[in-house]
């Protein structure tokens, strides 16, 4: 055969075309929404509040009923299945896992507990024990707090909790909403290194939603930008990272290099060439 003809197959976990959400049945929030993950794969979403991002993932794992959200047009498959609207629980039993924004650990249980529940739903429910010993090696900090009430820790251990937990259903696909959101830069920098272990040594494929840019697309190797429900931007991560509107809008640097404050941002418009 000639090599010249020979075709790399991309297995994609995440396929994402045409998607449109809309709440209530009548707020339009994504609009023709096409994003893809391949299998094993770190693939970051950015954009500001109000972008739509958390719709997205939410999308992606059933939860949009629990926000009376509904895909109306478009598909979304995992491994080659259709998924849209299907189930919270019916897309978990396809080894997905979603890291909620704000740390949504169960206060009144220990931590122990609280990584047991993610337990329940992976393929092994049995093998809890093997399961916590894997979250314990990523997480050493998480085996000496285990009896500790898990509203009684501090925010980044909190940060360790719902992640681990996430883990311990052992998914394919791994959905992340802001995990640097409330946390100080020295944890947002040892909680990104353990997802990036993660994903290479547990063959994890990642959706990444991050305002950081910077710390998203250390770990990305693509990345995709929203505003105001469609994707106006996307490429490798090494392209956005040299990208002038990605380092203006969302590293806060000119292009000379030059930082600048939120509050000059805050007062430009987007290049209307993103929607072009």
């Amino acid at each position: 055969m000639d090599p010249e003809k020979i075709v790399a197959w991309v297995i994609i976990m995440l396929n994402i075309s045409n998607v449109e959400v809309k709440y209530s049945n009548i707020i339009l929030v994504l609009k023709g929404v096409f994003l893809e993950v391949a299998d094993e794969a770190v693939v970051c979403l950015l954009g500001a509040n109000g972008a739509g991002k958390t719709t997205l993932i939410r999308a992606v794992s059933g939860m949009l009923k629990t926000q009376l959200g509904k895909v109306t047009e478009g598909a979304i498959e995992i491994d080659g299945q259709r998924i849209e609207n299907k189930s919270p629980e019916y897309i978990a039993a396809l080894q997905v896992a979603q890291v909620m924004e704000g740390r949504r650990v169960l206060e009144h249980l220990t931590v122990e507990e609280n990584l047991k529940l993610g337990g329940y739903t992976g393929p092994g429910g049995g093998r809890l024990k093997a399961h916590l010993d894997v979250v314990y090696s990523y997480f050493p900090r998480l085996k000496e707090l285990k009896t500790r009430t898990s509203g009684y820790i501090s925010g980044g251990e909190q940060q360790m909790v719902v992640i681990g937990r996430a883990l311990m259903a052992t998914p394919k696909l791994m959905l992340l909403d802001e995990p640097s959101l409330g946390l100080a830069p020295l944890m947002i920098k040892s909680i990104y290194e353990v997802l990036r272990r993660i994903n290479k040594e547990e063959k994890t494929s990642m959706l990444v939603v991050e305002q950081n840019a910077k710390i998203a697309l250390s770990i990305a190797s693509y990345g995709y930008v929203m505003e105001s429900g469609r994707i106006v931007l996307d490429g490798p991560a090494e392209t956005l990272k040299d990208n002038e509107d990605v380092k203006e809008f969302y590293l806060g640097l000119s292009a000379v290099g030059e930082k600048k404050s939120y509050k000059d941002i805050k007062h430009y418009k987007r290049r209307k060439r993103w929607l072009s």
